[in-house]
């Protein structure tokens, strides 16, 4: 079981709104993608939350970004093709393993909030939301968890099913309605990329209400940029770029 700290609290729940660093597949530009190192690493380099991807094979919710094995492990093929203890047992950098959802939310132990992105359909929301419902009883809070995709039916099925559990809402490219489908979900946040987010979406967004969130940024100087822009935080593969930047200010 992992030492509690102090946790660190969303925007909205502090007296001062902060600038949230996010561990990208916990901390990508240290350790392999969405490990348990990856994780671990990412919070002790003071992430202020963790970012990582889940898709479901057979009853089990994997940590894995890709449909295929090829870039982030020693395997081959689609992660769909495969069992649960061949895809197990397969080397996803450094010796570390593919981990299931539940490892790495009993990793994190509630000292930083999750942010869960549902990757796939095909049972994936549902087995996520008996899981989440699984931890809420054991005495995990709400705010512990932020649930987003870029498939928007999933989040309204999700959604409908734990209501008390904040979604956030990914876009790709600027639609016509701007951040309309956010809101329309009862999203708490927009994740966008940063190619993306342009001055008129973080307009719309704001007047929405929306938290919003830019996605992969690594360089200090564009950390530094989103943070003068009033956004509420980033995506990092290097938390502590950005830890910095508000531990600075």
């Amino acid at each position: 079981m992992a030492t509690k700290v102090s946790r660190i609290q969303l925007p909205e729940e502090s007296s001062t709104p902060r600038f949230l660093a996010i561990g990208h597949r916990g901390a990508k530009g240290h350790a392999p993608e969405n490990t348990l190192l990856s994780f671990a690493t990412a919070i002790n380099l003071g992430a202020h939350m963790i970012e990582l991807d889940v898709q479901r094979l057979g009853d089990s919710l994997l940590v894995l970004h890709d449909c295929r094995l090829e870039r982030t492990t020693n395997g081959k093929g689609r992660l769909q093709d495969q069992d649960l203890l061949s895809v197990r047992n397969l080397d996803a950098g450094r010796g570390e393993r593919i981990p299931t959802l539940e490892e790495v939310v009993n990793l994190v132990d509630r000292r930083v909030p999750i942010n869960i992105e549902i990757k796939s359909g095909g049972g994936t929301t549902e087995l996520l939301i008996t899981l989440l419902q699984r931890f809420l009883a054991a005495g995990w809070q709400a705010e512990d968890f932020l649930v987003s995709s870029f498939l928007h039916t999933e989040l309204a099925r999700f959604r409908k099913a734990l209501p008390q559990i904040r979604i956030g809402v990914l876009i790709g490219g600027v639609p016509t309605n701007l951040a309309q489908a956010a809101e329309d979900l009862g999203a708490w946040s927009l994740h966008l990329e940063a190619d993306f987010a342009l001055p008129e979406m973080l307009a719309d967004a704001r007047r929405r209400g929306l938290k919003i969130f830019v996605h992969t940024v690594n360089q200090r100087e564009e950390i530094e940029f989103w943070r003068g822009a009033g956004i509420d935080g980033v995506f990092t593969d290097y938390p502590e770029r950005a830890v910095f930047l508000e531990s600075a200010a």
